[in-house]
């Protein structure tokens, strides 16, 4: 493992944005608006319910954030693919933090689950990304991940299989 701290505050993921963080050419995450959490609060490589690492995090809701405008004008809802692409950046993220060495990028998701909604009156999404697998030989680094979303404690997407990969191409 590299020598990382556990727990990211908004100004680390933004230098992790701009490839600060692990360095040029190795996992990024996205800038706003695309960046879908504040923080991060746990992450580990051997944590987690299978203990093969995890990583928690949380996004403030905000009732004039960019998607709610257009997403539907009337009766705003997030998206349900960037719940899911908020849980790929945390899995590709916890990868970078184990000191691996690539850009990220997203393989497939296994099966998706779409249980609630986030509406503007939401305070707090929290991602949960839970580790089945994490891999690096010669040739692939990838991390296979289940995940789950909550908004203000209410479980409203769940996923299985995510996979996430390092490519130094």
């Amino acid at each position: 493992m590299a020598d990382y701290p556990s727990s990211f505050d908004r100004d680390d993921l933004l230098k992790c944005a701009r490839g600060e963080l692990f360095g040029p050419g190795n996992a990024q995450l996205p800038e706003p608006p695309m960046l879908m959490m504040d923080r991060i609060t746990e992450v580990s490589g051997d944590g987690g319910a299978h203990g093969k690492g995890h990583i928690v995090a949380e996004f403030d809701i905000d009732p004039d954030l960019w998607f709610f405008k257009c997403h539907f004008p009337g009766n705003p809802i997030m998206p349900g693919c960037l719940g899911l692409d908020g849980l790929w950046q945390l899995t590709g993220f916890n990868l970078g933090w184990r000191g691996w060495q690539g850009r990220g990028y997203a393989l497939g998701v296994g099966e998706v689950k779409l249980t609630g909604m986030v509406r503007p009156d939401r305070k707090m999404l929290t991602y949960y990304v839970d580790f089945t697998k994490a891999v690096q030989t010669r040739r692939l680094t990838m991390g296979v991940a289940d995940g789950r979303v909550e908004a203000d404690g209410e479980l409203i997407y769940q996923v299985s299989d995510m996979k996430v990969a390092l490519s130094e191409n």
